[in-house]
């Protein structure tokens, strides 16, 4: 039974992938296109576009609205010119501006936030498989945000890059220039087309627009709706090429709670990169040091289960969907951040990137050390992907997990391993409508059971007024996956969701709309444990703020003791049953202001006591100098006795300054009572080249109570790129 849900939703799916999915023409290429010519001249990036390649050159215009309505053109015009010579890629861009006001800007800081800046984004499909990317945008101020594009479009800005651009503003617009070096992305030698697409968000008209034309439930970052970028010439191959990121970092901590004297430590390392062809890379590190890397923000948690955090280091992103989109949300065969967290990392090598026209590989070997008494291990990843269909795809892989270097007075025959092989099927038909997922992974360790086996299939439609997803997912009792993110296991899910949406002739809303959610987890004698049944509506208003509503209704029949607190009082016992009503208020300011906030209230059921939860987060900003936010949660939870009820606190202010477009000064602090922690992480940076940076980086624990210290510590780090 368990299986024959999900076999079927895969074979409907795969039966209709001929017509859904066979299509051929991007949405977009035909129409839109735009010519770009090498030039043999200077370019000099300073944001005035007067060298005699721009002149010529042929421009992309005509901006197609696409938010609030994405009918008719856009009222703030854009217009973009490429041109290329051996080494880089040109962009120059026009942002007319005849709309009377300060245009918005958060900062000066890399990778700034995409709805609360006035931007410009240009989205290219270098691969042309309208899947994979890059996405290389400014704002009004300069300041750059850079990303990787996967699953069709989704961006993720943890990558960083080299390249330059300059911004020259003017009362009537904004004018920028960028200069990408080819060896900074990845391409197909000998192509004479990519997919590109140029997006621009005005604040001021409460606008965003895009040259190919997009439809307004999809993100202009979809690169499904990307017009063409025609090159005079096919593009070169390339020789190998070589750039290497050493670094040093000197360290003092100190465990104040045991009276411990401070530590000092220095380290050496370095990240390096050989681009082995246009569209193949190997990144090697030897010791490499995270001290730099954001702090997690912390959460209040009263799940029974393990919260997710997003990896954040540098050598892990690169081709990062290869590995981290295998699996699903919650069931995440490979999860990088348990490598090297807890113990340090060695060495490490990944090659990835694509073979041919269809195919892309991704290979994977990290060793850490022994530390805190957790043991060195050997992590390997291997992945093959195939190009199906359109903009769909095939993965198959196999990580392994190896104990290297045993306990003392043992040997590695003691030891096991664990190791994880599948099959991922992603398919999205070429308007981006009909989107789908379908896994099956098999672990494999001594004790291993029939039941160490996890399958999914999911599948979406979505219109514009219309929305319907379908999820179903089996995990088995046995299913161990170590260098994963295993949310739960021994179960059965299945999850429908069915939005719909309304789009008022009235200007004042955008639109509003209900949406109703199922979710239902059974266990492996498919008994239901879990479900949750949840009834919404929402408005957006033409200024981008929105309300909604959920009322909610639970049943929990617990597998294990449960401390709904997390605070170390009587658990509930497993095997116990409790059904729960809520109710949730979410309401979210306009954030083009300098001030802009959000507020969610809910009350209700909460195992066998009730709950009441705040969260708010609160925004200032002095533009383009820096901001101040703000986030809280309170959550007061009523039980019964014997057990605990509790008044949780979090509050996390972040100071965030940006001197210039190079200096930066971050100060985060976090007071969390459940945790019985208050932490205070200040990090100044310096950008004083490309992608190469000084830090000072300054962390404190210490009890909330009293503010009693714990441990401190004090890093310095200094890295450089050399090409």
């Amino acid at each position: 039974m368990r299986f024959s849900f999900i076999a079927f939703l895969s074979s409907v799916f795969l039966f209709n992938c001929s017509t859904l999915f066979g299509q051929v023409k991007a949405v977009n290429r035909d129409a839109y296109r735009v010519h770009i010519h090498q030039t043999t001249s200077e370019i000099v990036i300073d944001g005035i576009p007067d060298e005699e390649p721009w002149a010529i050159a042929e421009r992309a215009a005509n901006f197609h609205r696409v938010l609030p309505t994405d009918t008719g053109y856009a009222l703030a015009q854009t217009e973009v010119m490429l041109t290329y010579d051996e080494s880089n890629l040109y962009i120059a861009i026009i942002c007319h501006d005849t709309f009377p006001g300060k245009r918005p800007v958060e900062s000066l800081r890399r990778d700034w936030s995409f709805s609360k800046n006035d931007n410009f984004v240009a989205f290219i499909d270098t691969y042309n498989d309208q899947t994979n990317g890059f996405a290389f945008g400014i704002n009004a101020a300069g300041g750059q945000w850079d990303g990787l594009q996967a699953n069709g479009g989704f961006v993720s800005l943890d990558w960083d890059t080299k390249w330059r651009s300059a911004v020259k503003n003017y009362p009537d617009r904004w004018v920028a220039e960028f200069g990408i070096p080819f060896r900074s992305i990845r391409y197909r030698d000998g192509e004479t087309e990519w997919g590109i697409s140029f997006s621009r968000l005005d604040l001021k008209t409460n606008e965003k627009s895009s040259w190919a034309p997009v439809p307004r439930q999809f993100q202009t970052a979809n690169l499904a709706f990307t017009g063409a970028l025609v090159w005079d010439h096919p593009l070169p191959k390339s020789g190998a090429r070589f750039s290497w990121i050493p670094y040093m970092s000197a360290k003092a901590t100190r465990d104040v709670e045991n009276v411990e004297k401070t530590d000092l430590d220095a380290a050496a390392g370095m990240d390096a990169k050989i681009i082995l062809s246009t569209s193949m890379n190997l990144d090697l590190t030897i010791n490499p040091d995270f001290s730099q890397v954001e702090v997690d923000r912390q959460r209040t948690n009263l799940d029974r289960f393990e919260l997710f955090f997003p990896e954040k280091r540098q050598f892990f992103l690169e081709n990062s969907d290869l590995f981290a989109n295998l699996g699903s949300e919650n069931i995440r065969p490979f999860f990088s951040r348990r490598i090297g967290l807890e113990n340090p990392v060695q060495a490490g090598a990944r090659l990835s990137g694509q073979v041919g026209e269809n195919w892309r590989i991704g290979l994977m070997d990290m060793q850490t050390g022994t530390k805190n008494g957790i043991l060195a291990a050997n992590f390997g990843v291997a992945v093959i992907q195939r190009q199906i269909f359109n903009r769909s795809n095939i993965s198959a892989f196999i990580i392994n997990k190896q104990i290297t270097v045993p306990k003392a007075g043992e040997d590695l025959t003691n030891y096991g391993y664990n190791r994880i092989a599948g099959v991922d099927m992603n398919l999205a038909s070429a308007d981006n409508r009909w989107t789908g997922k379908a896994f099956y992974h098999q672990a494999f360790y001594k004790e291993a059971s029939g039941d160490a086996s996890t399958m999914a299939g999911r599948f979406a439609y979505e219109t514009q007024q219309f929305s319907f997803s379908l999820n179903q997912t089996w995990v088995g009792s046995d299913y161990i996956a170590e260098v994963g993110y295993i949310q739960r296991k021994g179960f059965y899910q299945i999850n429908p969701a069915i939005e719909y949406k309304f789009f008022p002739k009235l200007r004042s809303i955008n639109n509003h709309g209900p949406s109703f959610k199922l979710d239902m987890f059974y266990n492996p004698e498919f008994s239901l444990t879990d479900r949750e049944i949840d009834l919404g509506y929402a408005v957006e208003w033409a200024d981008r703020s929105n309300l909604s509503l959920e009322i909610e209704e639970g049943f929990v029949k617990l597998q294990e003791p449960f401390d709904p607190t997390h605070t170390g009082g009587d658990s509930l016992i497993a095997g116990s049953e409790f059904t729960c009503k809520e109710i949730a208020l979410t309401y979210s300011s306009d954030i083009r202001k300098s001030f802009n906030y959000m507020v969610t209230t809910r009350y209700g059921g909460f195992f066998n006591g009730t709950r009441l939860s705040l969260n708010g987060e609160l925004n200032y900003r002095v533009q383009p100098y820096g901001s101040l936010a703000v986030m809280a949660s309170y959550h007061r939870i009523s039980l019964p006795e014997p057990y605990n009820s509790a008044e949780l606190v979090l509050i996390g202010p972040r100071l965030d300054i940006t001197f210039t477009d190079k200096l930066f000064l971050t100060t985060f602090a976090q007071y969390n009572n459940q945790i019985d922690n208050f932490n205070i992480n200040i990090r100044f940076q310096w950008r004083f080249a490309p992608v190469s940076d000084f830090y000072i980086v300054y962390t404190e624990n210490a009890y909330p109570g009293d503010f009693r210290t714990k441990n401190r510590g004090l890093v310095a780090k200094l890295s450089y790129w050399f090409n």
